[in-house]
């Protein structure tokens, strides 16, 4: 019998969109798709964020087309992106994320369109932001987020080392004590392991590493890696067998290649879920790690910026201190 995975689910997750296929896209109004395509190729977004505000931008271009009459841009009104924005949360069940960032696509759009466009074209001339003004949308979650606890890393350590799986010790121990997301354990060299570790000292820090950020370059720092992970990431490439610029690589002949970062997705779910029986996902060792260093009364501020690569605090605070203040709370009706 199959163990069964807490998912922590707070609401059904929602189906995927349609896809906005080529043929679909090439349906929408030449107006939208031009002035699409022209904002796009001019904002400093990272190829990730290009890709996901394309996304964003043709679903919107659709519904225009397809539940609008294909009207124009310029004859939207509020109204309109209220019906759309209903669409997406009634029909198709999207979280309030998912809502606000098709919002904020859109929302992007116009803002270009009332700066530049309208000085040029007759049609935009006293166009405005049509999602100005427009009602927040209420917040809510898919997933509870529940932290890894340091019991549970060991735990899940003690299996994989069972196994005899060293890329996912590396891989783990990587997350959980450095705190690097998915998209930068990958980036991690094998140099690191040659540099020099002072006697004295408590971590290494690795090359410049691309964090979140916008623009083709990013955020550009290098990460804290503590002894545990570099021990683990060792042994990795001891028992790995291969040659390979990363740290994180899958075999490709008789060579290596760059993880994607697809790995950490079936990781944590074919792998580290079925360890705990409850739904552990990439995103959560981040948190995790910040939660753990935080519990350990290491000060908010370092964890922030040295850990969490953070510009404020409130940023850390906000998303990813998952402490319960359990103890604290106990003493509130003493």
């Amino acid at each position: 019998m199959s163990k069964r995975i807490e998912k922590n689910m707070l609401r059904e997750r929602a189906k995927p969109l349609p896809e906005v296929t080529d043929e679909r896209w090439s349906k929408v109004n030449d107006d939208y798709r031009m002035l699409v395509e022209e904002f796009i190729s001019v904002q400093n977004h990272s190829p990730q964020t290009k890709k996901q505000y394309i996304s964003g931008l043709k679903q919107f271009g659709w519904y225009i087309c397809d539940s609008m009459n294909n009207k124009p841009l310029y004859k939207i009104t509020k109204r309109d992106v209220l019906r759309y924005i209903s669409y997406l949360r009634d029909n198709r069940k999207l979280s309030s994320s998912a809502l606000s960032f098709k919002k904020a696509c859109v929302s992007s759009l116009c803002n270009y369109i009332e700066n530049v466009v309208a000085d040029e074209d007759e049609n935009y001339k006293t166009f405005r932001n049509f999602t100005r003004g427009l009602p927040a949308i209420p917040k809510n979650k898919v997933y509870e987020k529940v932290k890894v606890t340091y019991d549970e890393y060991k735990e899940m350590m003690k299996v994989l080392e069972g196994d005899e799986n060293y890329l996912g010790m590396a891989w783990l121990a990587t997350a959980f004590n450095v705190g690097a997301r998915r998209s930068e354990i990958i980036q991690f060299k094998t140099e690191i392991l040659d540099y020099p570790f002072p006697e004295d000292a408590t971590f290494i820090y690795s090359h410049n590493v691309r964090l979140k950020g916008a623009g083709e370059d990013g955020k550009i720092e290098p990460y804290m890696i503590n002894k545990e992970a570099l021990e683990y990431m060792k042994l990795w490439v001891e028992k790995r067998g291969y040659d390979c610029e990363y740290i994180f690589s899958t075999k490709y002949g008789t060579d290596g290649k760059q993880m994607s970062k697809s790995w950490a997705d079936y990781f944590c779910t074919n792998i580290l879920s079925d360890i705990l029986g409850r739904r552990i996902n990439p995103h959560l060792f981040k948190a995790s790690c910040v939660t753990y260093l935080l519990e350990m009364g290491v000060k908010l501020e370092l964890v922030s910026k040295y850990v969490a690569h953070h510009e404020a605090v409130g940023t850390t605070i906000s998303h990813y201190d998952l402490r319960d203040f359990e103890e604290e709370k106990n003493q509130i009706f003493k």
